[in-house]
């Protein structure tokens, strides 16, 4: 799934916590969206392994969580955001597809690495690729919870994460063949 994609459904975690009447809700949402992202920052090196880590990422956020329950501070909060966002995206990008650079091909069976097991867990192909239209619906409407709940920079993110979404599956299936071309 995009990285947006991962944002928005961390950050409309936040929102229930938000909608709960949370006091630190803006550090929430900073880590979610923060959280949401990072595990792709592993594009650089073996992606959806590197920085994916779906049992370590669970564990450190129920820790979090129950550190920021018991000492509510916005960092705590923040902490927390940022380690259930991350968790949710390296777990949930199984539900993807694989990790090949035209995964619409459907060739590759490495969904995430399970560091635990020591192995690769393959794609279930909800959502067949990033960047496909059916992960632009699921950006969209976990984005909405942050649109209705947040305003100010949040919601100008939410903005601006549903507009680079948009672009990026308009150009998906191209990006493989202008990174052979201009890349190699």
């Amino acid at each position: 799934m995009m990285a947006t994609t991962h944002a928005f459904v961390g950050l409309a975690l936040a929102s229930a916590y938000a909608a709960a009447g949370g006091e630190y809700a803006t550090a929430a949402a900073a880590g979610a969206l923060a959280g949401g992202v990072f595990p792709d920052l592993d594009l650089l090196a073996e992606h959806r392994k590197t920085l994916h880590f779906p049992e370590y990422y669970a564990v450190l956020a129920v820790l979090a969580v129950v550190v920021a329950a018991t000492a509510t501070l916005p960092v705590t909060v923040g902490v927390a955001g940022f380690l259930v966002s991350a968790a949710v995206h390296s777990a949930s990008d199984v539900f993807g597809g694989g990790t090949e650079a035209r995964p619409w091909l459907a060739q590759d069976e490495r969904g995430v690495f399970l560091h635990t097991q020591g192995r690769w867990a393959a794609p279930r192909r909800y959502v067949r690729y990033d960047g496909a239209p059916e992960d632009l619906a699921v950006a969209v409407t976990f984005a909405v919870p942050g649109w209705v709940v947040f305003d100010g920079w949040i919601r100008e993110a939410v903005l601006a994460g549903v507009a680079v979404s948009v672009g990026y599956v308009l150009v998906r299936k191209r990006l493989p063949a202008l990174e052979e071309r201009y890349l190699q």
